[in-house]
């Protein structure tokens, strides 16, 4: 028998989320943990564990309340303690600033982007980590963007936005160096085809979603704390 990979995947009811959960679950070594605020209202997530034969187990998770992750690390803990979490894929962010720029954005949002994108993603990783050691693979995966890169230099577009990516690329590094044992990067998705991405977006989310895959599979350990995009390049800080 072949091997079992346990992915959990916040934000998974929608967009890149949804996504990762669907093409993880066409190989049957994957087991899946889909994490979203309010599984019972995701209809798409509920259809496919309908068809999973057991391979995802859906788990409610809000990143913004640390009582929701902690309940969460709970109930996956009392499933897969034995086994541990693989990969953590910290999918879940928000982008309600839009176009933003540094001298115009609204603060409040600025903070309510924080709590989401870099909080909440710092918090599940500790509510988690301690079952991401316990595994095989060992890998965290924080969502990130290109936008958050100064090096790639994208201009004063989406600042609020940008600055909480630049944050989380940080956050990835200190976990990195912090836990020499696993695996963390930043990975950039791409310009996909969601609901944040809009209709105008270069690609679909499944090309996105699948150069995700191919690179995270393919990842060693000297390639912790680093920052890489769908296409499996590097990105500059």
């Amino acid at each position: 028998m072949s091997q079992e990979y346990v992915w959990l995947i916040t934000g998974a009811n929608r967009g890149i989320g949804l996504e990762l959960v669907r093409q993880l679950l066409q190989a049957p070594s994957n087991i899946v943990v889909a994490a979203c605020r309010n599984p019972s209202k995701a209809t798409e997530l509920q259809e496919l564990a309908a068809k999973a034969s057991g391979r995802l187990h859906l788990v409610a998770l809000d990143v913004t309340s640390k009582e929701s992750i902690n309940q969460a690390a709970e109930e996956v803990a009392k499933t897969f303690g034995g086994k541990g979490i693989d990969y953590l894929v910290n999918n879940a962010g928000i982008l309600p600033g839009g176009q933003d720029t540094a001298f115009s954005m609204d603060v409040n949002i600025l903070e309510e982007t924080f709590v989401t994108n870099v909080a909440g993603t710092a918090y599940v990783t500790q509510a988690f980590i301690g079952l991401v050691e316990k595994s095989a693979k060992k890998t965290i995966v924080n969502i990130s963007s290109t936008l958050g890169s100064i090096g790639s230099d994208f201009g004063v577009q989406s600042a609020s936005y940008a600055i909480s990516k630049a944050a989380l690329n940080m956050l990835t590094y200190k976990e990195a160096k912090e836990k020499p044992d696993i695996t963390a990067i930043s990975m950039c998705p791409g310009w996909l085809q969601t609901d944040m991405g809009g209709k105008n977006a270069t690609h679909p989310v499944s090309v996105g979603v699948a150069g995700i895959l191919k690179k995270v599979l393919s990842l060693k350990p000297e390639d912790s704390g680093q920052f890489f995009n769908f296409q499996g390049e590097r990105v500059p800080w």
